[in-house]
């Protein structure tokens, strides 16, 4: 209401100036027909912009702006449906993770990826950290601006692990971006470095107080992941940084917060596969809480659940009201994380897969109906369609080539 109020003293070139500044900003990342930060809430918003400026439908601008808006709707004989973004590069990185866990070749993901990675566009990342070379990956097909962290270290993790020369350079560039994009506590956000300006979000339109993009744990655990992966000597400070994070960041109850997934069980998991990446002992205090935290969610069935209202004020790691239940990406997601804190012959562990064995579908898939991820907690929740599908395969390969070696040792970061 104040700035409304004095916003009539504000001299109209002022504005006028600051507007043209936005419009070229805007300009410069439109992004083609995969639209602003190829996610919908900045594609709507740019349509919408254009159209107030009272830009001509058919305007080059105001058209490929209202194209990627487009492309994202789904549209049945039943329903129709706009989604939020695409995310192929996630999607591709994960099945391949479970692909090579199960033993089928993973060579055409690692090349389709390969071309993926953002090596020459200087994104908005660059402002906090100047000097650093790009090398990451974004989510979607085609979006330079924005690569993040969670996806290149994903991706990263899985062209090591295909163990071709030819990926060598690419792994190195994304280790040298991933390092130049810590923050000064040690920890990783996703798309920025030290973006952790909180009083941002109590500015007006702050509507859902998510302006920023501050480090988080399950970001913070994939990129000690990978780093610890590499096994790089000189790597070992950064790693202890995030893993000191870790420590500091672990909830009472002994899991983690999830950002990116939901919601505990997805943190928990995402820090215990790091923690093993970084040879913190399966005695040691933090993780022996975690799995203590896990056995004690697991349903009675033998597998997790957990919705998203345990980002408002319900208990975590549980699913609420009449329609509780196990999901099997999240089963997976705890029996991945025993497994990580060296809990292979843990009773829960044979239970877990045991659930997810008995609620396979008759191809060889899993389904489940609720969300499972989030894109802002408590406004915009998403759900993966793949992840039922990604995970449990990885579980039970992983459990399975775990039960038929010597070393019951989880040997990857992810």
């Amino acid at each position: 209401m104040l700035l409304r109020r004095v916003e009539r003293f504000f001299p109209k070139s002022s504005r006028a100036r600051a507007i043209e500044k936005a419009q070229a900003f805007i300009k410069e990342r439109l992004n083609g027909d995969d639209g602003l930060g190829a996610i919908y809430p900045a594609m709507a918003n740019t349509v919408m912009m254009y159209d107030m400026l009272g830009y001509a439908p058919e305007h080059p601008d105001f058209a490929i702006a209202w194209a990627s808006v487009r492309k994202l709707l789904v549209v049945k004989e039943d329903r129709a449906y706009c989604q939020p973004c695409f995310s192929p590069v996630w999607d591709t990185g994960l099945a391949g993770h479970a692909l090579a866990e199960a033993g089928a070749p993973i060579g055409a993901a690692c090349d389709w990826l390969l071309e993926r990675q953002v090596l020459d566009v200087v994104g908005d990342w660059a402002t906090n950290t100047p000097g650093t070379r790009p090398g990451g990956w974004a989510f979607q097909y085609n979006n330079p601006h924005y690569p993040d962290v969670d996806d290149t270290a994903v991706v990263g993790m899985l062209l090591h692990r295909a163990g071709d020369a030819k990926y060598a350079q690419a792994i190195s560039r994304a280790r040298e971006w991933i390092l130049g994009m810590q923050s000064t506590n040690g920890a990783w956000g996703a798309f920025d470095i030290n973006n952790d300006r909180q009083y941002l979000n109590h500015i007006p339109f702050a509507d859902h107080g998510a302006l920023l993009d501050p480090p988080t744990e399950d970001v913070t655990a994939r990129c000690i992941s990978f780093l610890a992966q590499l096994g790089n000597a000189e790597d070992k400070a950064a790693i202890s940084r995030g893993v000191a994070y870790l420590r500091k960041t672990q909830m009472p109850d002994g899991s983690w917060f999830g950002r990116w997934g939901t919601n505990y069980i997805y943190g928990t998991w995402s820090v215990l596969c790091a923690l093993n990446a970084a040879g913190v002992a399966p005695d040691d205090v933090m993780v022996k809480r975690a799995v203590g935290w896990l056995v004690n969610k697991q349903r009675p069935d033998g597998g997790w659940g957990e919705d998203c209202e345990s980002y408002g004020d319900a208990p975590a790691g549980e699913f609420h009201g009449y329609a509780a239940q196990s999901l099997p990406s999240q089963s997976a997601w705890a029996v991945l994380g025993l497994m990580a804190a060296g809990q292979v012959d843990h009773p829960a562990v044979a239970r877990g897969v045991a659930y997810l064995q008995s609620v396979q579908g008759a191809d060889g898939s899993w389904t489940e109906a609720p969300y499972n991820a989030v894109g802002f907690p408590r406004v915009f929740y998403l759900k993966y369609h793949g992840y039922p599908r990604f995970f449990p395969l990885l579980a039970l390969s992983r459990y399975k080539g775990l039960m038929q070696g010597n070393e019951r040792v989880v040997g990857y970061g992810f």
